[in-house]
């Protein structure tokens, strides 16, 4: 099946249509801005409307009837909503109306179900013409002679497309006859937004049969349900991503399209087996146990119990069903229990069993579920003719709340039906499948007509019960089959309402009692069917969080399901519970999170305490795609006591993403299967679902020693706006930034007002990612009273103001598979994603450190928190038993070497010094030295400094894992996990960096870069400025830029560009003696092409630089980048911490109009060789590099002018407004208008 296809079909499919349609409106005066009135000269039976044209649009007859029944329906639903709402809904409605009788039809006449066995949008023969078109009299269609005549005239005409619509309507009608839910009577304004064509190889028709593969609706090639159900779910991209997109509340409207996926195959079919096919299995297992003549007391229990199992696996086999699962061996007690379940819950006939999917979609599961009771009807010794029959009237339910879904879901489960009926479609035999309606509309007043012949003790009762159901389905596509629907007495209400008496005389109170009393049979049904007990619930449940719910879904889920209201998908999963009879399954897949979030701990709880896991497939992410993790399972709505559950985990790692085929195949091949007694997860802190986790691991939980009694794991800071109180620490300046403070007392006497700010980050371990600073200026005045204007309330919280400045572990809180924890030394402040771990007794810090760091608490954490949060209680619970002394100095060393690995880069507040490039008194040191000769040939060359500075990076990567090894194995034994664990760590888990060549040459660029702008010096270790005042003493070696501007040229034009700068540096640093090699093994390292060290290297910086700078950086560049455009004509950089007022307009008068006179003069000396070359060669190069020069000189020219207005403007900035508030500031005039002048970032 290929699903790129129908994806593509589906999507345009829908535009094409709504597009038609809203043109056949517009015809009629209906449009997007409203709706226009007949003009003047219209008559009663003919209307004609403006469209811009000569001569108007004209409608006469039937059509006037529908236009005036298309307005009504719009009106009604802008009296909900709004007109562009309402006129929106309607023409999506009426677009998908269409689409679903189109692929119905279209599956029809594939698989010859058509009663006419004629085909409709196609031909056998293969031309363009339908064979209905062709031959439509054949087709058994009840036409009048009026009809007839038309289709004559129009065959003569070969008038194809008029005559196709005319036969397309009257098919549509006549199939109303069999199937009335989805082909409904179209006399009404879906027939004349109509506009459909056979020709036109654009249309809908000629693409839906020739894009999609016949075959894919073909029931014998494995068509049907994949091709509706995938056709149903592409069809709704486009308003499921405009309704996600929108980051506000989900409409009623939305509901449907962002809450569905289609449920795959294999997942359908381990479910229905699984909890329908157990039915059938538990009442047959027994059979032949004892088939070789021994009495049960002449075997082993061991032995009784494989051979249950082994029936099971035959009774399945036998069936066909891959899927099935046996049941795990139990103890003789626990089989007891089963076999007394099985007495009570054992179904005498297999008409009594009742399977309901609550959230059908398109009918996936329905339809599978169809073929397995096909198979124990089959079994039960029906024929497949009276089977099918009964299981439409007796044994299958659906509910759904989208009115498209349930279109395709009846003529799913009707086309299943008519696969082994061939009359089932001529039976008029029910089908209970529906769309959730609503009662909003029910017209009250008419109540009192009914219950007609009744005593008034049956129709009061009746009156007050129907009453409180209106009052219950009202809004009830809000809700969906998650209501609560009392047990009235069915018989009865229908009774009631049947028995409709307005009298002889129709008033203006009783029109319309007809349609009510037909609309309250509707609800009736719907009703009794939510409130029906079954034994199996099978489903798919809707996908929405709270944070997309609607007033009115919110509160009611917050009232009725209060322990599962973080998500639709748990709520329907409590609700399905409730719809299942004792003894009876639920089986669903869902998404995890209730298997382990603290906030479903109750949810947990109750359904551990009241259901059995029969078993589980817990598949990981890719179900779906990528977006979130599933699990699929079934429960027994029973309790049995030590039963054991069978479980399969797919995955490997946490966030793995693998394909749909990829976890089925890890499925089939019965790879991570566990099996656990469920009581046991209590034994764990808030009761996950860890049925991996092994004896020897629980043993430790057990023990009831917790991380949490010997450290406080606390929630850090929020904000709660982080733009405002928080930046990276190079963003401001260095002077106001307090480093080490040991208390709060000390930070305020410092008058600094940023402060290193733990906030989580990339995964390392040991030291670092300590980026951030925070304002907390005055003992975070600012930050503490920062209000919402609207209540008046403070927004920031948790300051944990008795812990800040403390050393701590930190530690990422959101992460997709693991986190890392790391030492913070005193300083710090703690954020929401970045938390503190604090200790009473310090020296705890570095053990505690080294053992969250090993395998043994990655373990443990996946069981209490095998999602993407590691929040401060599952950290908490981590069961801890003890450690050796001499894990301290292992750890200290971690943290060392960790560190050493930080500072080594510039993006750290202590970072000292490249270790490519020696400082001038380290230069000096060695041209003193006895052994000069000898080691300034080294000491002169890069790449004698890189392979020592790689051979560091060697022994410290090397060093770290040892360490971390030597971690695991002591925690490993401690624990008595040697046979599951390992002590070994891969490479790509220790966070110290190795040397890289390209990574580091461009760092030591960049560390170039900072000394010519002075940020540092070849003089002094650290910063030698970053804001505040300029200290001409730290700079003797090497002189930085003296006005801050650094112009970036594609050629040598100026003595003082990057490149030239460069080379001074390159030759203060190492020596001119060395300067073409190095600048050979620079451009070498930097990989790029030119025909010289000097091109490749300017080409970077031009292009490549502040790109790396800005991902370096964070995209909160320092040195910032004006740039003309695509020509190149103009660029230089600036440093943020040395910018002033006067810089735009000394790089404007000093650089950028001097590459302007350059142009001007290299233009001329062009033009020169152009009239003087006697080389045809020399004048082509000419030429062309003259246009080059040409466009970059009139770049230049229009960058001036918008330069120009920056320059008058003489801004100032504030560094603690951040980057992103002066990059924007630096580009905006005095007047508001905003030039763009620099890079983007």
């Amino acid at each position: 099946m290929n699903k790129t296809a129908i994806k593509n079909f589906a999507i345009w499919a829908r535009n094409k249509l709504i597009a038609d349609i809203q043109y056949r409106a517009g015809l009629m005066g209906i449009t997007a801005e409203g709706i226009k009135n007949a003009l003047p000269q219209s008559t009663p039976n003919m209307e004609f409307y403006d469209i811009g044209t000569a001569e108007p649009y004209s409608i006469t007859g039937e059509a006037i009837r529908q236009r005036q029944k298309l307005v009504e329906t719009i009106r009604r639903k802008e009296a909900d909503s709004d007109y562009p709402t309402a006129y929106k809904y309607i023409l999506e409605e009426v677009a998908y109306t269409w689409f679903n009788r189109l692929i119905a039809i279209r599956f029809m006449e594939v698989n010859d179900y058509l009663p006419s066995h004629i085909r409709v949008l196609s031909s056998e023969s293969g031309k363009v013409e339908p064979d209905l078109v062709t031959t439509p009299f054949d087709a058994e269609l009840d036409f009048n002679p009026d009809e007839q005549e038309t289709i004559l005239r129009l065959k003569t005409e070969s008038a194809l497309d008029e005559l196709f619509r005319l036969l397309f309507i009257k098919q549509c009608n006549a199939l109303n006859e069999i199937l009335p839910a989805l082909f409904e009577k179209t006399s009404d304004y879906t027939e004349v937004l109509l506009n459909l064509s056979v020709v036109d190889q654009e249309g809908v028709v000629y693409r839906l049969i020739h894009d999609i593969d016949e075959d894919d609706f073909n029931i014998e090639k494995g068509g049907q349900v994949e091709i509706i159900g995938w056709l149903y779910q592409y069809y709704n991209t486009e308003p499921k991503n405009a309704a996600f997109a929108k980051n506000g509340k989900i409409t009623k409207d939305e509901i449907p399209a962002v809450t569905q996926l289609f449920t795959p195959d294999w997942i359908v079919r381990y479910m229905v087996q699984n909890s329908l096919g157990r039915i059938f299995i538990d009442k047959r297992k027994n059979e032949g146990v004892f088939a070789d003549g021994r009495d049960p007391d002449e075997m082993t229990w061991d032995e009784i119990e494989t051979k249950l199992i082994s029936n099971e696996e035959f009774i399945a086999e036998q069936m066909g069903w891959r899927y099935y699962l046996p049941e795990a061996a139990q103890t003789k007690e626990v089989r007891k229990q089963l076999d007394e379940i099985q007495q009570q819950s054992e179904y005498k006939d297999v008409r009594d069993i009742k399977v309901i999917d609550p959230c059908m979609g398109s009918g996936h599961i329905l339809v599978y579920a169809f073929d397995v009771l096909m198979q124990l009807y089959e079994d039960a010794g029906y024929s497949q003719r009276d089977a099918a029959k009964s299981i439409l009237e007796n044994n299958l339910y659906g509910l759904d709340i989208d009115d498209r879904a349930y279109q395709l879901a009846y003529f799913a489960v009707m086309m299943k039906a008519r696969q082994y009926n061939r009359r089932i479609l001529s039976a008029e035999t029910p089908c209970h499948v529906y769309a959730i309606q609503e009662s909003n509309s029910i017209n009250r007043a008419h109540l009192k007509y009914l219950g007609a012949g009744l005593d008034d003790f049956e129709a009061n009762t009746a009156r007050v019960q129907l009453e409180e159901l209106l009052d219950t389905l009202r809004d009830a596509k809000e809700y969906g089959s998650i209501l609560k629907v009392e047990n009235y007495n069915w018989e009865l209400l229908r009774r009631f309402v049947s028995a409709a008496d307005a009298g002889e005389q129709i008033t203006m109170d009783s029109a319309g009692l007809e349609g009510t009393v037909a609309q309250l049979l509707t609800l009736i049904d719907i009703a009794e069917t939510m409130e029906r007990k079954y034994d199996v619930v099978v489903t798919n449940p809707p996908y929405m969080g709270s944070g997309g719910m609607g007033t009115k879904l919110t509160d009611f889920v917050k009232q009725n399901y209060p322990d599962s209201k973080s998500d639709m998908s748990t709520v329907c999963m409590e609700k399905t519970l409730s719809m299942c009879r004792k003894n009876g399954f639920v089986t669903m897949i869902n998404i995890p999170v209730w298997m382990f979030l603290a906030s479903y701990e109750n949810l947990r709880s109750v359904l551990l305490r009241e259901n059995t896991i029969v078993n589980m497939i817990h598949p990981g992410r890719g179900i779906f795609g990528s977006d979130f993790g599933t699990t699929t399972f079934v429960f027994r709505k029973s309790i049995s006591h030590g039963y054991i559950g069978c479980y399969h985990r797919l995955f490997d790692a946490q966030g793995e993403v693998k394909s749909n085929e990829e976890r089925e195949k890890a499925f089939l091949e019965r790879k991570g299967q566990y099996y656990a007694d469920q009581l046991n997860f209590s034994k764990i802190p808030g009761t996950p679902l860890a049925y991996w986790v092994s004896n020897t691991l629980m043993e430790a939980f057990a023990k009831g020693n917790f991380i949490g009694d010997i450290c406080e794991p606390r929630v850090g800071m929020a904000t709660a706006n982080n733009d405002r109180f928080i930046r990276l620490w190079y963003e401001v300046s260095m002077n106001k930034i307090g480093l080490g403070m040991k208390s709060r007392e000390e930070a305020v006497s410092s008058k600094k007002k940023w402060f290193p700010f733990a906030k989580g980050g990339e995964f390392r371990k040991w030291y670092g990612n300590n980026d951030y600073i925070v304002n907390w200026e005055n003992d975070g005045v600012e930050i503490r009273n920062f209000k919402d204007e609207k209540t008046g309330r403070i927004r920031s919280h948790n300051y944990n103001l008795d812990y800040i400045f403390q050393s701590a572990i930190t530690w990422t809180v959101i992460s997709s598979a693991t986190t890392s924890f790391r030492f913070c030394p005193e300083g710090f402040l703690y954020s929401n994603s970045g938390y503190g771990m604090f200790f009473p007794n310090k020296s705890d810090i570095p053990v505690i450190l080294g053992f969250l760091n090993t395998s043994v608490v990655m373990s443990i954490l996946s069981i209490l928190s095998p999602t993407i949060g590691f929040e401060s209680g599952y950290l908490r619970k981590i069961p801890y038993l003890s450690t050796p002394d001499e894990v301290a100095s292992v750890v200290n060393e971690c943290i060392s070497i960790a560190k050493i690995d930080w500072d080594s880069f510039e993006i750290s507040w202590d970072f000292q010094k490249h270790p490519l490039a020696p400082l001038g008194c380290e230069r000096k040191e060695q041209e003193a030295s006895q052994f000069q000769s000898t080691r300034m040939e080294k000491y002169g060359r890069i790449s004698w400094h890189y392979e020592k500075w790689a051979q560091e990076c060697e022994d410290r990567f090397a060093q770290l894992k040892a360490d971390e090894e030597e971690l695991n194995r002591t925690f490993i034994d401690i624990y008595g996990l040697q046979d599951e664990l390992s002590p070994e760590v891969e490479d790509k888990d220790v966070t110290v960096r190795k040397a890289d060549l390209q990574r580091d040459i461009k760092s030591l660029l960049s560390y170039a870069v900072g000394c010519m702008f002075g940020r540092y010096s070849l003089d002094t270790e650290g910063l030698a400025y970053a804001g505040g005042d300029w200290d001409e003493s730290k700079y003797k070696t090497f002189l930085p830029d003296a006005d801050g501007i650094l112009p970036i040229t594609d050629e040598e034009y100026l003595g003082d560009d990057i490149v030239t700068r460069l080379c001074s540096w390159l030759s203060v640093v190492y020596g001119k003696e060395t300067l073409e090699d190095n600048l050979d093994y620079i451009a070498k390292a930097l990989g790029s092409k030119g025909d010289s060290s000097r091109e490749i290297i300017r080409s970077y910086f031009l292009k490549d630089f502040f790109k790396d700078h800005c991902k370096i950086y964070q995209k909160r560049p320092i040195y910032w980048l004006f740039d003309s455009g695509k020509q190149n004509g103009f660029k230089a950089l600036i440093y943020l911490h040395r910018y002033t007022p006067d810089t735009i307009g000394n790089l404007r008068v000093d650089y950028l109009h001097k590459m302007q006179r350059v142009y001007e003069s290299e233009i001329g000396r062009m033009q020169d060789m152009i009239d003087h070359s006697q080389s045809a060669r020399e004048v082509a190069v000419s030429t062309k590099r003259k246009e080059k020069l040409q466009k970059q000189l009139k770049e230049c020219r229009e960058y001036d002018e918008m330069i120009g207005h920056l320059a008058l403007s003489r801004t100032t900035l504030d560094l603690d407004d951040g980057v992103k508030v002066n990059y924007e500031k630096i580009q905006t005039a005095s007047d508001g208008k905003k030039y763009p002048v620099l890079a983007k970032i």
